[in-house]
C-alpha cells in the first residue's frame, strides 16, 4: 500500500468518527499536511484538525518529526500523527510534553483498534480499503 492510499485511510476513519474531512494532500509534497478536518460540515467551530500521516512501517518517528508537524499547528488546532512505524519514546515525550498545541500519536496498531472500532460507521466502498472479515467462535458457558 503506498502512502496515498494510507491518507485515504485515515481520512476514512476520520469520517467514521464523526468527523468532516475538508481537504487531503494530493501526491507530491504536502508542507507536513496531509488531511484537515473539522468538528462541523462548515469548518467553522473550533479546532481544525490537522493531520500527519507517515507510512514508513521500518522506521519510527523521533522527535524532529513531533516538532515539524507542530510547526503547522496554529493555538487552538489539534494535530494528529499517524506513523506506521510507531514512535521512539522520545518522539512521546515529546507529544506528552506539550500543551498547545497538542498532538495525538497513533501508531499502527492503534490506527486498527480505531478502525475496527469505527467500521460499521464506514461506508461500503471505504471498508474496502482495509476490509475486516467477523470471527465467529464458541465461549465456554459462564
Amino acid at each position: 500500500m503506498n502512502a496515498y492510499a494510507f491518507q485515504d485511510l485515515a481520512a476514512a476513519l476520520l469520517d467514521a468518527m464523526g468527523y468532516h474531512v475538508a481537504w487531503v494532500s494530493p501526491p507530491g509534497p504536502d508542507q507536513g499536511l496531509d488531511i484537515l478536518a473539522y468538528r462541523d460540515p462548515l469548518g467553522t467551530e473550533d479546532p481544525q484538525i490537522k493531520v500527519q500521516v507517515k507510512q514508513r512501517p521500518d522506521a519510527k518517528t523521533n522527535p524532529d518529526g513531533i516538532r515539524s508537524c507542530m510547526t503547522i499547528l496554529g493555538g487552538s488546532d489539534v494535530g494528529i500523527f499517524i506513523s506506521t512505524g510507531g514512535f521512539t519514546p522520545e518522539a512521546r515525550r515529546e507529544a506528552r510534553n506539550q500543551e498547545s498545541p497538542r498532538v495525538t500519536l497513533i501508531d499502527l496498531d492503534r490506527f486498527v483498534e480505531l478502525w475496527t472500532e469505527h467500521y460499521d460507521n464506514l461506508d461500503e466502498t471505504k471498508r474496502q480499503l482495509l476490509p475486516l472479515e467477523p470471527v465467529w467462535f464458541l465461549a465456554p458457558p459462564t
